[in-house]
């Protein structure tokens, strides 16, 4: 997830004639949507502004007010305000992407940083992780058991389990479900609910709408697998094609959702 070609995607989408359509959207208004309470951030790469950019357009378009569902109560919720984040964050979901929801989002992760920058290539593992016990440039612990990679080869930090519940500012009640704003960078620009129970829903289109196609991400698993047995040619992978099968491991796709807010 951090070459040109996905560069180049979101750069173009940060014109206002180009961003995620909004219209016919039930969204928050802008009114509801809150800055951080600390903007500022360290200096970024080009991509990394990209990113930032294209948080702060996509979420000004917000503006078309609805309430949020409640599916499983069948009551409508209050109203909710979304606070945008400072740089775009990443879920890693399963499922079926044709579905609107389903459920196993226990088993979905979520990068608070772009994992690509801080990741090392395939073909520089020994030099870079094996002969550091393991331990990337960036600081991150790579599990030899358990280990992603993304479209152009870079082996990435592990996602963090996706957060499941939120916190009431007013009452200090803990709810069993959170809600993200979400976009695959075409046309779709939605709220994603994911719940306790491992249930998830979009408010509008399906998983595959709020795929970003141009990052790939796998997870590859088992006692055997190694980044050594990876055939380099493989990569890059195409834009929604699946991730490369490597010798001895056990593969498992993920979704990549661009996240760039949360509701508060």
């Amino acid at each position: 997830m951090t070459k040109s070609i996905c560069i180049t995607l979101l750069l173009t989408a940060l014109s206002p004639h180009l961003l995620p359509s909004c219209h016919s959207l039930t969204l928050p208004p802008s009114s509801m949507i809150e800055r951080p309470s600390s903007p500022s951030s360290p200096l970024l790469s080009s991509r990394r502004l990209a990113l930032s950019t294209l948080s702060t357009a996509a979420l000004t378009l917000l503006s078309s007010p609805i309430a949020a569902r409640a599916e499983d109560s069948g009551k409508q919720q209050q109203q909710r305000k979304y606070q945008r984040y400072p740089s775009i964050r990443f879920i890693a979901a399963l499922g079926d992407p044709t579905s609107s929801s389903g459920t196993g989002a226990e088993t979905w992760g979520l990068w608070r940083d772009d994992p690509g920058p801080r990741g090392v290539y395939l073909r520089d593992y020994d030099r870079r992780l094996a002969s550091n016990d393991n331990v990337a440039p960036a600081g991150w612990k790579f599990d030899p058991k358990d280990w992603w990679v993304e479209e152009h080869g870079l082996i990435m930090s592990t996602p963090e389990p996706l957060p499941r519940k939120s916190l009431d500012r007013d009452t200090r009640e803990v709810i069993p479900e959170k809600s993200y704003v979400v976009t695959g960078d075409r046309e779709v620009t939605t709220i994603l609910t994911v719940r306790e129970n491992g249930t998830w829903e979009l408010a509008k289109g399906t998983l595959y709408d709020v795929t970003h196609l141009p990052c790939r991400s796998a997870a590859y698993r088992g006692e055997g697998c190694a980044p050594k047995n990876a055939n380099l040619k493989d990569f890059p992978v195409k834009p929604g094609a699946e991730m490369p099968v490597i010798g001895g491991c056990d593969k498992q796709d993920y979704a990549v959702l661009f996240v760039l807010g949360e509701a508060i």
